[in-house]
């Protein structure tokens, strides 16, 4: 026997099995069952939530041998045929074949005739706002007022194309998207029936892969269980959809939180090598901040019992602010809408998680250099003027008038020469201080965070070998090493070459990043200290209840007197 795939094999045959349409099964049963009911019904919604289900399941209701009901038997010739596709008294037209004038005609001259075998002739339009707007004019007075033996039921995923004039004359029931949890629990039942075993995340990541479409969900779960090869395991179905896991979303948001440029890029290039489709994973993100944002506004509300990231996402939670938690949704969701405009979907991806790094309100930006002349005695600072402030040219003026008298030439300015840089300090094998080379080369951004995450190990001949954790190996590739040995080069004063090894025996605490991390984090705790033990906090808290939120301190920088 061939296979039947599982949106067929599992479609609803009774109103009782379908899946999050209660409002609309109200409503036909209840017509069902006192016989009031309209001859034209109108469902609508997105692909997959059940539709012309719907209507064969109210075409037998209406024909069924054992009498009109909203529980047909299943059993009798009727339903049977029904459900086989072979009713002839239940005619289903596809109205994105069938879209003429000449075809609705057709439809209009039979609708006298009697049905064949059941009570009821059924005209199932699929697509209908795909027909013509002749077609439509040519239907409209049979759609009115239809003989009493017939009955239309129209589908359409695009209700806004309809004329006024066909809309007015249905029922319209609008079938809702199918939540994640709705489409798991099918898939659950199925999956246990079918006697094939799975994990829970692999539901989860197939139920949100589904966008409110159970029969897009089981086309999915068929194709997952395939992959899988007869089973149902959450890194196969990963690695199908092109998502990642929810830890790696986590570690992401983690990173974010604490400010780390560098173990962000760290995430990003890990998410990178699974080859994942960047705007789900952006999607993750925004879906991982919903669920952050509830726990922190919504008193005594936490995330879903089953979920193993519960403790993390509750860590985190009081880790960022929920002006922070707003701002990365906005920039996650925008970020998912320009993917198509960046250059590749993953530079797209690491700028949208760089834009929230750099956003972080409290975050710093570098000052801009500004170079003022001194004034003579008495007189005021004139700026320099503009290029759109100056004469015209020679050529522009009439050739027989008098030639303007000579500019006034303005003083020379002379750059002050720069003081002879510092010999850098050097260890007893001398190697110099990375950390002062790195500062004297003026590494930043990408070079900046390859340069901080090693350590400089030894130096052969015009080489310096730099040594890196395997997390890391990925940031040294070409162009930026070569870019790299041509600022240090400068720096040193010498032609120099570098050489990355991975080694796994370099402990992390060693790199600049790490140093910079630890003293980061001592001084945030000095800071909450100080604010715990100071005078006027603890009389607050003694009199009036008053506690220290403790996202809101930060450190003061004695330097910069700013936070």
């Amino acid at each position: 026997m061939s296979y039947q795939v599982l949106a067929r094999k599992w479609r609803p045959r009774k109103f009782a099995e379908l899946v999050g349409q209660e409002h609309v099964v109200r409503a036909l049963t209840n017509a069902l069952d006192t016989g009031r009911m309209h001859h034209a019904y109108l469902f609508t919604g997105t692909r997959g939530v059940g539709k012309t289900t719907i209507a064969r399941i109210f075409a037998k209701s209406l024909n069924c041998e054992r009498g009109q009901s909203a529980d047909p038997c299943g059993e009798c010739s009727v339903c049977t045929a029904v459900d086989e596709g072979r009713f002839v008294d239940l005619l289903e037209i596809d109205a994105a074949s069938n879209t003429g004038v000449d075809d609705v005609r057709e439809v209009i001259e039979n609708a006298q005739y009697a049905p064949s075998r059941g009570r009821f002739k059924v005209y199932l339009v699929d697509e209908v706002h795909m027909l013509s707007k002749n077609a439509f004019n040519a239907l409209l007075k049979t759609l009115e007022e239809p003989p009493p033996h017939v009955k239309f039921l129209l589908a359409t995923t695009d209700p806004q194309k309809l004329p006024v004039t066909v809309l007015s004359r249905c029922l319209k029931f609008n079938l809702k998207r199918l939540l994640p949890d709705q489409i798991a629990g099918q898939m659950r039942h199925i999956l246990a029936a079918e006697n094939i075993a799975y994990d829970d995340s692999a539901i989860g990541e197939l139920a949100r892969a589904a966008d409110g479409s159970l029969r897009d969900g089981l086309s999915l779960l068929d194709q997952a269980i395939a992959y899988g090869g007869g089973a149902l395991h959450a890194d196969d179905v990963r690695t199908m959809l092109g998502s990642v896991a929810r830890g790696q979303v986590l570690g992401v948001l983690d990173a974010l939180a604490a400010g780390d440029g560098e173990r962000l890029l760290v995430e990003c290039t890990q998410i990178a090598s699974y080859s994942p489709d960047f705007g789900g994973v952006l999607d993750d993100i925004a879906s991982v901040l919903h669920r952050l944002q509830l726990i922190q506004l919504i008193p005594g509300y936490r995330p879903e019992e089953d979920s193993d990231d519960d403790g993390a996402l509750v860590a985190l939670a009081g880790r960022v602010t929920p002006e922070d938690v707003q701002l990365y949704y906005q920039i996650a969701t925008s970020g998912r809408r320009d993917l198509a405009l960046a250059p590749d979907a993953r530079t797209g991806f690491e700028m949208a998680l760089l834009r929230m790094l750099a956003f972080q309100p409290g975050g710093g930006t570098p000052a801009t250099a500004r170079v003022e002349r001194p004034a003579a005695s008495g007189a005021s600072a004139v700026p320099p003027r503009s290029a759109a402030a100056r004469p015209a040219a020679v050529s522009e003026r009439p050739k027989d008038s008098p030639s303007p008298p000579a500019a006034r030439a303005e003083p020379e300015v002379r750059p002050v020469p720069a003081p002879a840089a510092a010999p850098l300090e050097r260890d007893a094998s001398g190697l110099p201080n990375w950390e002062a080379l790195i500062e004297r080369a003026g590494l930043r951004g990408p070079f900046g965070l390859l340069a901080q995450n090693a350590v400089l190990r030894e130096r052969d001949g015009q080489t310096l070998v730099l040594a890196l954790q395997p997390a890391h190996m990925s940031l040294a590739v070409e162009p930026m090493v070569s870019q790299m040995e041509e600022r240090i080069g400068q720096a040193l004063g010498e032609r120099i070459r570098l050489r990355f090894v991975n080694s796994s025996q370099t402990a992390a605490a060693q790199t600049p990043a790490a140093r910079a991390a630890q003293a980061r984090d001592a001084a945030q705790a000095a800071a909450e200290q100080a604010i715990e033990g100071d005078p006027l906090v603890q009389s607050l808290k003694r009199e009036f209840g008053a506690r220290v939120v403790p996202q809101s301190i930060k450190p003061f920088d004695s330097e910069s007197g700013a936070v």
